[in-house]
């Protein structure tokens, strides 16, 4: 099947008691069995929930895996693929990764013995000296997030391979309707579907997709065990928005590519950091590795003071954490997002207090970029 049929009809079924198309939230704690040692495939919503279970199927087709689970939230989701390494191993990182991920890896697990390494994975060489022999994981995030730099899947996943390491695509930014990492050689991948997936900012949780079965069985009971759930009624949002996620993810990026070349050819704007664009160092590669360029852009204003000028004259666009909503979302990673980076870290991959990233929504592109023209009257 096509992908946006995939979308609208992966994992689920008309309902057997009613004939309803949507999946029902079925908002149970439990299950009544037919008799002692007999139920009908569902015991206790922690376990399993039917609502649930279909976005998981549903996700799985999208990212053409084995098998999917959900989350409470993205981290949960990182945090339950963590536990496939243990004390002692080693985690190769991308090196500007999401601030909550580098929090959790230092500020947390780093606390139970996992070591990890931030480098660039856009160089392969790189990632190639910096594998240890305790290394057990390469944990990648393609676009990161909030530099742009992508990571090339295929080669990372032959070097896994030949190295015996777990390979792991955070693929929130793009979604696997415009990057598969699973059908590029990727074990994992995870997604906030608090983001694109979901898609309308009314729902938080995560996904992780696996194509192993050793994997799946791990995470499976890692998610029954430690009970970080989705709810069914979370479940049944992003089965929502999933439906239209193919519509949107277009509409975002088609919006995201006249803003880019807005921002690029603004002489207020330092640089511009999207894979659309053609001065983008990994373009060739984005055009290769994705369908399209996704709805993500950042672009360096320089100082603080300059990018709160701008962020303060914005009507339209929303100064608000998380992405991949409807409505166009803007941020100042240093202070919001990536915070719990040391700053000397996001300074020394060029990350600088004057760096913006915005999310592109799906509203008419010219009063969006009418409302970023008016931001830019204050500088």
């Amino acid at each position: 099947m096509g992908f946006a049929t995939d979308a609208i009809h992966a994992g689920q079924e008309p309902d057997p008691t009613t004939g309803a198309i949507m999946t029902p939230i079925y908002q149970t704690s439990t299950y009544v069995l037919e008799e002692l040692g007999k139920s009908k495939g569902f015991d206790y919503a922690r376990t399993i929930n039917p609502t649930r279970l279909a976005l998981e199927k549903n996700l799985a087709a999208l990212e053409g895996g084995r098998k999917g689970f959900c989350f409470a939230s993205g981290m949960a989701a990182i945090s339950a693929v963590m536990t496939l390494v243990g004390k002692g191993d080693h985690i190769v990182v991308s090196n500007m990764t999401y601030g909550g991920t580098f929090r959790l890896f230092e500020h947390v697990l780093k606390g139970y013995g996992l070591e990890f390494s931030y480098v660039d994975t856009s160089d392969l060489a790189a990632v190639e000296k910096a594998i240890r022999p305790s290394t057990r994981m390469l944990y990648v995030e393609t676009p990161t997030n909030p530099l742009m730099g992508l990571t090339d899947l295929e080669s990372m996943a032959s070097l896994a391979r030949k190295r015996s390491l777990v390979s792991v695509v955070d693929n929130t930014f793009m979604t696997p309707y415009f990057q598969k990492p699973l059908a590029l050689g990727i074990d994992l991948s995870v997604h906030s579907t608090t983001k694109f997936l979901n898609g309308h900012s009314d729902s938080v949780g995560g996904c992780v997709i696996t194509t192993r079965d050793e994997h799946a069985q791990r995470i499976g009971f890692v998610q029954n065990a430690v009970g970080a759930i989705l709810s069914p009624f979370d479940s049944w949002l992003v089965l929502r928005g999933v439906k239209t996620l193919h519509l949107r993810m277009d509409r975002h990026e088609a919006n995201a590519r006249q803003v880019a070349s807005f921002l690029d050819s603004h002489p207020k704007v330092r640089k511009v950091l999207y894979p659309g664009l053609s001065t983008h160092p990994q373009h060739d590669l984005a055009k290769r590795q994705c369908t399209g360029f996704g709805g993500m852009i950042s672009f360096d204003l320089e100082t603080y003071d300059a990018a709160k000028r701008f962020l303060d004259r914005l009507k339209l666009c929303a100064l608000a954490e998380s992405l991949g909503g409807v409505e166009t979302l803007i941020c100042h990673p240093a202070s919001m997002t990536h915070a719990s980076i040391p700053r000397e870290e996001r300074e020394r991959q060029g990350f600088t207090e004057g760096l913006v990233r915005i999310s592109v929504g799906v509203e008419d592109v010219e009063d969006l970029l009418e409302d970023l023209k008016n931001g830019f009257g204050g500088l």
